[in-house]
C-alpha cells in the first residue's frame, strides 16, 4: 500500500532488536532489519562461552524465529557499508534499499588504541567467533603445557594476560581463574592448572572506573583471593606472539584477551556529522541526527548526554530504552504527535566476580 512506511534498522544488537519489537505487528509498518549475522546475541554472556561455562546456543537465537510471527518484519543478512542519507537509502554491497526511516543500531567494536595490529595475538570478545577461538586457546594451553618438556614453554602457556579493568576484563580474568583453579584443577596429571598465572592489567588507578571506589576496592581483593594478580596504573606498551609488555615487565603468555576499549566505526563518514572521540554520533534530543528527523542512532553507536557531564553508557538496558523509543518515536511522527525528548533510567551496573561474587 501507498501509504505504508519502511523502516529500515541496521544491527540486532539490543537496541535494533528493541525498536524492531517496538514496531512488529503494526498494519502500517514494514520493518526491514539488517545485520551481518542471522542471530542475536547476549553479549554480556560471551565471556562465559570464552571459559566453557556456556555453549554458544545458549546465548544466541535466530533473528527470523524471534520475528517469526509477524508479517511486516522482515530481516536481511548482509553487511551495509554506505549511507546516501539525502537520497534516503543504504548501500550493502552491491545492493541498495530505499526507507522512509533509518535506525542505526550497528554498536561498537574493539578498540586497540592505535595498534589494531594487536588484533592478531590479543583477541577481543564482542561475538561468538571471537568467544570460541578464546575458548579454544585457552584450553589448548593446558593441553600443550602437559604434553610440553620445556620448563619456560610451560610457563608461557600456564600465563594468562587480560587487558583492561572494566566490566569485560574483570568478568574475563576471574572465570579464567575459576576455569584453571577449580573446573580443571584435577583432569591433568604432568601439570597442576592451579598454578597458573592470571595477571589483569589496568592503565587508570583502579578497577571499574564507572564504580563507586570501594566496589572497586572490593572487586580488586575479590579477584586476588581468587588467584588472579591485579596490576592497576601500568600500561601495556607491546603484545606479540609471546606475551605482553606491562610497565617495566614482559610477561611470556600465549593469551592475551582485550577487554580495555571500544569505537564505533565509519559513522562520521556515513552521516557527515559531528563524532565523538570514540566515533559515537552526537544526537538530537529525540536520538534522531542533526538535519535528519528521519535517521536515528541508538546504542553504543549514540553520543547521548546524561547527567554531571556524563553520557549515557553502553549496556544493554540503555540501548534497549533508547530502542523502544525511537520505535514509538517513528510511530508519533507518522501519526503528526509530539514525542517527548529521551530520557535515560538508569538501574545500576553490575559486574561478577568469579562464580560467587559481584558487585553492583
Amino acid at each position: 500500500m501507498a501509504d505504508r512506511k519502511r523502516v529500515v534498522i541496521v544491527g540486532a544488537g539490543f537496541g535494533g532488536m528493541s525498536a524492531a519489537r517496538k514496531l512488529a505487528g503494526k498494519d502500517d509498518v514494514d520493518v526491514v532489519l539488517i545485520d551481518k549475522r542471522n542471530h542475536h546475541l547476549f553479549q554480556p554472556l560471551l565471556y562465559q562461552v570464552a571459559t566453557a561455562d556456556l555453549s554458544p546456543a545458549e546465548i544466541a537465537w535466530p533473528i527470523r524465529s524471534i520475528f517469526s510471527r509477524y508479517p511486516n518484519v522482515s530481516v536481511f543478512m548482509g553487511e551495509v557499508t554506505g549511507l546516501d542519507l539525502p537520497g534516503k537509502r543504504i548501500i550493502a554491497g552491491d545492493r541498495d534499499l530505499s526507507y522512509d526511516y533509518l535506525v542505526i543500531a550497528t554498536g561498537a567494536v574493539t578498540s586497540y588504541f592505535g595498534n589494531d595490529h594487536w588484533a592478531m595475538v590479543a583477541p577481543g570478545l564482542k561475538n561468538i567467533t571471537e568467544a570460541t577461538d578464546i575458548r579454544k586457546s585457552l584450553l589448548l594451553a593446558f593441553e600443550r603445557a602437559e604434553n610440553s618438556e620445556d620448563a619456560e614453554e610451560r610457563r608461557r602457556l600456564l600465563n594468562f594476560v587480560v587487558v583492561g579493568g572494566g566490566p569485560t576484563g574483570v568478568e574475563m580474568a576471574g572465570a579464567i581463574a575459576e576455569l584453571a583453579k577449580q573446573a580443571l584443577s584435577h583432569d591433568f596429571r604432568r601439570i597442576d592448572p592451579r598454578d597458573a598465572r592470571i595477571i589483569l592489567a589496568e592503565g587508570g588507578p583502579r578497577l571499574l572506573g564507572a564504580f563507586p571506589e570501594d566496589l572497586s576496592e572490593y572487586t580488586r581483593k575479590s579477584l586476588e583471593k581468587i588467584g588472579v594478580e591485579v596490576r592497576v596504573n601500568q600500561q601495556v606498551s607491546d603484545i606479540t606472539a609471546m606475551g605482553a609488555q606491562i610497565g617495566d615487565e614482559f610477561i611470556p603468555s600465549a593469551n592475551v584477551i582485550w577487554g580495555a576499549g571500544v569505537r564505533v566505526d565509519h559513522l562520521a563518514d556515513w552521516t557527515g556529522r559531528e563524532c565523538d572521540r570514540g566515533g559515537r554520533v552526537m544526537v538530537n534530543t529525540d536520538l534522531s541526527v542533526p538535519g535528519y528527523e528521519d535517521v536515528f542512532v541508538i546504542g553504543d553507536a549514540a553520543h547521548v548526554p546524561w547527567r554531571d557531564g556524563m553520557t549515557v553508557p553502553g549496556i544493554a538496558p540503555a540501548a534497549k530504552q533508547q530502542g523502544k523509543y525511537v520505535g514509538g518515536r517513528i510511530l508519533d511522527h507518522m501519526a503528526s504527535r509530539e514525542t517527548p525528548p529521551f530520557a535515560y533510567r538508569h538501574a545500576g551496573n553490575l559486574a561478577t566476580i568469579g562464580r560467587h561474587r559481584a558487585v553492583i
